[in-house]
């Protein structure tokens, strides 16, 4: 393919989770679409039931009137058993083969030689087939990080089951026909994490990078809590409740800090199938009263809710949670965080707590510690502001502007 740069270059994206006003990965992969057709022409293929709300969108944002959008989901009969999260992975496999057809149609049509695979972004589930033997670009992806058995033994059956499933399927990855092809037919493979990186086959690991997802967003007008005399310390950690996400860890350490500090209080934001399991932690650790579970909530509730925190958490044991980890520095709070070897490269000390994820009683003993640290309003204070002004370097506009110039110079 010619090296001329061209800022028009027309590329067809795959991004199955794509839609406004959301959080997680379909807000991601939206917001990577706008910012990728700042520079790019794109056909933009997702799911049928996103059409709602991104035509209004469009509507109201014309200067984005110029992006491609097409849509496809099956009939309501021939999915009547996916209901939000469950079944997803088949239904996604499913989507995947059935829109091959379309992906090939509209690049011909079109003329379209670049095609990128951006969401779902885990390097274990299926890609079209015609568009990875095009000028492929792939993520940035994840999904071979893993949990200890020294972690997961704690957990309910279920979950335990599903992380040694995840170990086992990690080892055998080089028998992966699948996995190996999407890495061979890849022009250029962005990973989340290093972890990732290190397990793409040696032949094709110079075509992978480590290329974080997600990015500081502006922040909607909510106003910060008013500044609170004989008030609690508010710790605030948000996330799907998947015992992978350490919510566990955060608990037991809270316990710890409130035996001394009673003037202390925990949010945690979300709903998932490990609830029970923690409300009985919290029960147990004899901190009922200062922990509380919102469930699901609106945009509007999770921008509030983080707005009147002292200090975000995030004890995710492996890349997750992101989103929240980057609206903590626009909102100019202090994180306290595991490093899963991924979007972690975008904090350091100075302005964060980042914990090297050791061993189970290390990681509650140093998570103790930061939550200790973080009792004393000044300290708060300073490596809040500190996060918002390193904030200004990670936005979105940048991440566009990187994804370019990493595109163009490996064409």
């Amino acid at each position: 393919m010619s090296k001329e740069i061209n800022d028009r270059l027309k590329i067809f994206v795959s991004a199955y989770a794509c839609e406004p006003g959301l959080g997680s990965e379909i807000g991601v992969g939206w917001h990577w679409v706008l910012e990728m057709s700042k520079h790019f022409e794109l056909w933009v293929l997702t799911r049928e039931s996103n059409r709602g709300t991104i035509e209004p969108w469009i509507a109201a944002h014309p200067e984005f009137s110029g992006i491609h959008f097409l849509y496809f989901d099956l009939p309501k009969w021939a999915r009547f058993w996916k209901k939000g999260m469950r079944g997803v992975r088949t239904y996604y496999n499913i989507w995947q083969l059935c829109t091959n057809r379309i992906v090939k149609r509209t690049m011909q049509d079109n003329n379209i030689k670049i095609f990128h695979h951006l969401t779902y972004g885990n390097v274990l589930w299926k890609v079209s087939s015609y568009g990875r033997k095009q000028f492929f670009v792939w993520g940035p992806v994840g999904g071979l990080e893993t949990i200890p058995a020294e972690y997961s033994r704690h957990y309910a059956r279920k979950s335990r089951l599903i992380e040694w499933v995840r170990r086992a399927t990690v080892k055998i990855l080089p028998l992966n026909s699948g996995f190996k092809k999407r890495c061979k037919n890849a022009d250029l493979i962005l990973c989340k994490t290093e972890i990732t990186r290190d397990h793409i086959p040696a032949r094709q690991r110079d075509k992978a990078v480590l290329f974080t997802d997600v990015a500081v967003e502006k922040q909607p007008a909510v106003a910060n809590a008013d500044s609170k005399d004989n008030c609690a310390v508010e710790f605030i950690t948000i996330g799907r409740l998947d015992a992978w996400r350490g919510f566990d860890l955060v608990i037991e350490s809270f316990a710890r800090v409130a035996k001394t500090h009673k003037n202390m209080h925990l949010t945690i934001v979300g709903k998932g199938a490990d609830k029970a399991r923690l409300k009985s932690i919290a029960e147990n650790l004899g901190v009922q009263e200062q922990v509380t579970f919102t469930g699901k909530v609106s945009m509007d509730e999770y921008y509030r809710l983080l707005a009147a925190s002292d200090v975000v958490v995030n004890a995710s044991l492996k890349e997750g949670a992101v989103t929240v980890s980057f609206d903590s520095m626009a909102m100019g709070k202090p994180l306290i965080c595991l490093d899963t070897t991924g979007y972690t490269r975008y904090f350091s000390n100075e302005y964060a707590v980042v914990i090297p994820r050791t061993g189970r009683k290390e990681v509650i003993d140093n998570l103790t510690a930061a939550m200790e640290r973080m009792t004393n309003a000044d300290e708060r204070t300073a490596i809040g502001e500190k996060a918002r002004n390193a904030g200004a370097q990670f936005t979105w506009a940048a991440r566009g502007e990187e994804f370019k110039e990493l595109l163009m110079a490996n064409m």
